[in-house]
């Protein structure tokens, strides 16, 4: 079943200041419809509460709702799919979990690990990065740049829609898009902003 991937992804984060709640009111306020709750601190029952929120406003603004790697929540919230970091993670056994309603995304870091994810036959868009150096994921991948993703242009066999992510500022959102990837993720370059959801607007301006 193909499902509808957005072209830019919209990732909230645990911050000290803000609550994931209000990022995504920000967010969906802003114009964004695609939202990825990545919380990585909270015990399952404070995730669900917090979840059920924040589907509440993404319905209201007609939003899809991904969450990051809780796929065993899917039954017990209104969201519209999920995204794993886990590389080595066993998607087709995921996919029977969730069943082929559901959005389901990977991650992958080199031309290899995208087809790998490709082969799987269930997945439905893949994380590609990281582009450039990021703290809200730390990692020690090699930064692809935009040479990275100009690569997949030699790949033609890759139709798994690709989207970079990792340190994606407002400037590198045109030209990767005409690397040839799909869309883009971003995540601190919004949520530390001074403003995020003028924020928001501009990359839909680049994108759109």
């Amino acid at each position: 079943m193909k499902k509808y991937i957005s072209k830019f992804h919209y990732l909230t984060q645990d911050l000290p200041h803000r609550t994931h709640l209000e990022q995504v009111i920000i967010a969906c306020e802003a114009g964004a419809n695609w939202i990825q709750y990545r919380c990585l601190t909270k015990p399952d029952n404070e995730l669900i509460d917090e979840i059920n929120e924040i589907a509440v406003v993404c319905d209201d603004w007609g939003a899809t709702l991904v969450l990051t790697n809780h796929y065993h929540l899917l039954d017990k919230v209104d969201a519209q799919g999920v995204h794993i970091e886990d590389f080595d993670a066993d998607f087709a056994a995921i996919r029977l979990v969730i069943s082929d309603e559901k959005t389901l995304g990977a991650s992958a870091t080199n031309i290899q690990m995208l087809l790998n994810v490709q082969q799987t036959g269930v997945v439905d868009y893949c994380g590609y990065g990281p582009f450039a150096h990021t703290d809200t994921k730390p990692n020690y991948y090699t930064l692809l740049g935009f040479e990275g993703y100009r690569e997949l242009q030699q790949h033609p066999e890759i139709e798994v829609p690709v989207i970079a992510v990792g340190g994606i500022k407002l400037i590198d959102a045109e030209p990767l898009l005409r690397t040839g990837v799909y869309g883009i993720a971003v995540s601190a370059a919004i949520n530390l902003a001074i403003d995020p959801a003028r924020a928001i607007k501009d990359f839909y301006q680049q994108i759109y």
